[in-house]
């Protein structure tokens, strides 16, 4: 290999997130279980994230509007204002959550920086994730930050092309097999996938791949044995 940029994911692969949304999401479900089961709030906020992710994108401010809506839409617009506040506030609760960062992630990221370019690759709001990126503390490892809308193959083409390197020449490392691994695989690019447990469902792949570009760790610092075998 002739790796020369390794690309992070944020969320849920340097810092926790997703048990923070599941969190939120399940106190939103209790506000209104007058109206129908948490479960089926749970099916109804989830479709309503669904069909509001080309207008809003990822990321907390897109949920809290989604909870607004489907608050609004189950209870026939008869919600009481003060359940809309609350699930406001939740959004906002969310957004100030403490940044926690993964086991081993500082300890990789020490390792690596001189020996390779480091950047962030993530999806999301662009100000909360440059937020969470100066609370992190890590930010100084990082050449470079790209906060994309999305994560297709056309997104990480134009990151590589701004990076000015080859896509065999690039190394994605992510929780994610839907946005981290296979777009990234798919343009010649190495992938590495480091499961979590907790994974929201609109990102849940199956991780059957075979091919000769990409791995599966189990924690993050593996991948520094496996770049310096």
């Amino acid at each position: 290999m002739d790796i020369k940029v390794i690309a992070f994911d944020a969320d849920d692969t340097l810092w926790v997130n997703e048990p923070y949304f599941q969190e939120t999401e399940k106190k939103f479900c209790a506000l209104l279980e007058d109206y129908l089961p948490r479960h089926s709030i749970a099916q109804e906020l989830f479709k309503t994230e669904m069909q509001n992710l080309s207008l809003y994108g990822y990321g907390v401010k897109g949920f809290i509007l989604s909870m607004v809506e489907t608050a609004l839409r189950v209870s026939n617009k008869t919600v009481n204002l003060e359940i809309i506040e609350k699930a406001i506030q939740y959004g906002k609760d969310l957004l100030g959550k403490p940044i926690v960062l993964l086991d081993g992630v500082e300890e990789v990221l020490k390792s690596l920086s001189g020996k390779y370019k480091l950047v962030v690759a993530t999806k999301g709001d662009l100000l909360d994730q440059e937020r969470k990126l100066k609370k992190s503390g890590i930010e100084h490892y990082f050449h470079h930050t790209e906060i994309m809308s999305d994560k297709q193959e056309t997104d990480y083409a134009k990151l590589i092309r701004h990076l000015d390197i080859k896509p065999a020449e690039f190394l994605m490392i992510g929780n994610s097999i839907k946005s981290d691994i296979l777009p990234v695989l798919a343009i010649g690019g190495h992938a590495v996938h480091v499961p979590y447990h907790t994974t929201w469902a609109h990102e849940h792949v199956e991780p059957n791949i075979n091919h000769p570009d990409f791995k599966q760790i189990q924690t993050i610092t593996e991948i520094l044995s496996w770049l310096s075998p």
